[in-house]
C-alpha cells in the first residue's frame, strides 16, 4: 500500500535553474567509505534516467584516491577541501554543503542515512527551505513529472509512504546503508575533481572533535559482514541468546538481533537489525526464532541467500527466505552447532 505526501514550500528561484543529481559521499582518516559507493549505485540510475551529470559531493583535509569516485560512475567530485573537515563536525558540514548548493544548485542530493548524513542533511534542507525524506528504502523517476519519488515505510512500517517534492529545489533524500550493491568499477571511465576552498563564517563552529570511539561489542561489524547470525524473541532469555553468539563466533560471522530482542537486554543496540537499527545486506543472512515483521525484514532482505528457522510454519520470515527449517530453535540450532565443530575440526 502507498500513499503520497507532497513536500516543501514554494521557493523564489526557478526550478528550471536546478540541473544535476549530487550523491554526499563520506570520508574517514582520508579513506573514501563504502557507503559512498552505494550511493553511486542509486546516484548512477537516478542521473541517466534524467539525462543529466552526476556529481559527488566529499569534504576532508587529504582523501585518498578520489578518482575511484570517478570509475565508479561520478561525472564530477566536488572535493570541499580545509582542515576542518578532517573529522565530522556538522555545523561547518552543513554550512559548506549548504554553499556548494547555492552555487552549483542540483535539482536532487541523496546522502545515506548514515551518522553524517541523517545529521547534515536536515541542517542542509532547512538552509535551503526545501523537503527531506529520510530512510528512504527505494529512489525512482516519476516518468510523466520527472520528480524523484521517494519511498519509505511509515506508520510503524505498515505502509509504504511514497513522497514527492514538487514546488521546492533540491529534493533530498537519505538512502539506508546496505540498500544498494556497491557501483561498479569501470577504469575507462573519466570525469572531473572540482576543488572548493572555503573561508570566514562557512568554517566558523562552536564544535570540537573529541575522540572516535570504537565499538568494541562487534568483534565483526554487522553493516560489513559477509555472514550475519541473527536471532530474536524465539530464544525465550538471555541465556538461549547465547546460541546465536556462539553460532556466530564458529562462522566468523557478525551477530544480529531484532529490537525485541535488544529491548530485552539479549544484545546490544549496534546488532539490531531493521528499521530502527542496521541494514545489512550479507552474502548469507541466517535468522533465527524471528517471526519476520516489516520493520526487520526492511533491514535485511537484500541480503543474498536468507535462511529462516522458526516452529511456525506461517511465519512471515518464510515467505522472503531462500531456504526454510520449520522446527523450534532449541532443538536446531544446537545441531547446527555441533555440525560446524565437526566440520572445523575435519578442516
Amino acid at each position: 500500500m502507498s500513499t503520497y505526501v507532497n513536500c516543501g514550500i514554494a521557493q523564489e528561484k526557478s526550478l528550471s535553474d536546478f540541473k544535476g543529481v549530487f550523491i554526499l559521499g563520506e570520508q574517514r582518516d582520508g579513506k573514501i567509505q563504502a557507503v559512498t559507493f552505494e550511493l553511486l549505485t542509486w546516484g548512477r540510475g537516478i542521473a541517466d534516467e534524467l539525462g543529466c551529470e552526476l556529481g559527488c559531493v566529499l569534504l576532508g583535509d587529504q582523501i585518498n584516491n578520489m578518482e575511484e569516485v570517478i570509475k565508479r560512475g561520478a561525472d564530477k567530485v566536488f572535493f570541499i577541501q580545509d582542515p576542518v573537515f578532517k573529522n565530522f563536525l556538522p555545523q561547518p558540514y552543513s554550512n559548506a554543503i549548504a554553499r556548494l548548493v547555492d552555487e552549483e544548485k542540483p535539482e536532487i542530493i541523496i546522502s545515506g542515512a548514515t551518522t553524517t548524513g541523517r545529521t547534515v542533511m536536515p541542517l542542509v534542507a532547512a538552509i535551503a527551505a526545501t523537503g527531506l525524506t529520510a530512510d528512504c528504502t527505494q529512489l525512482t523517476i516519476d516518468p510523466e513529472t520527472k520528480l524523484l519519488l521517494q519511498t519509505r515505510p511509515a506508520i510503524g512500517g505498515n505502509i509504504m509512504a511514497t513522497i514527492k517534492t514538487p514546488n521546492t529545489r533540491p529534493q533530498m533524500a537519505t538512502v539506508r546503508p546496505r540498500s544498494a550493491k556497491q557501483a561498479d568499477f569501470d577504469a575507462a571511465r573519466t570525469g572531473e575533481i572540482v576543488v572548493k576552498n572555503y573561508a570566514g563564517a562557512t568554517l566558523l563552529t562552536v564544535e570540537k572533535f573529541l575522540e572516535f570511539i570504537v565499538d568494541k561489542t562487534q568483534t565483526v561489524s554487522i553493516e560489513e559482514a559477509d555472514v550475519v547470525i541473527a536471532g530474536g524473541k524465539g530464544f525465550k532469555n538471555a541465556a538461549g541468546f547465547k546460541m546465536v553468539e556462539e553460532l556466530a563466533e564458529l562462522m566468523g560471522a557478525a551477530v544480529g538481533a531484532t529490537r525485541d530482542a535488544v529491548e530485552l537486554g539479549w544484545a546490544t543496540y549496534p546488532h539490531q537489525v531493521g528499521l530502527s537499527g542496521k541494514t545489512v545486506s550479507p552474502k548469507l543472512m541466517i535468522a533465527m526464532g524471528i517471526a519476520g515483521k516489516i520493520q526487520f525484514l526492511a533491514g535485511m532482505q537484500t541480503a543474498d541467500v536468507i535462511v529462516a528457522i522458526n516452529k511456525d510454519p506461517e511465519a512471515q520470515i518464510f515467505k522472503v527466505a531462500d531456504f526454510g527449517i520449520v522446527g523450534d530453535v532449541f532443538d536446531v540450532v544446537p545441531m547446527l552447532i555441533d555440525a560446524v565443530k565437526k566440520m572445523k575440526a575435519k578442516a
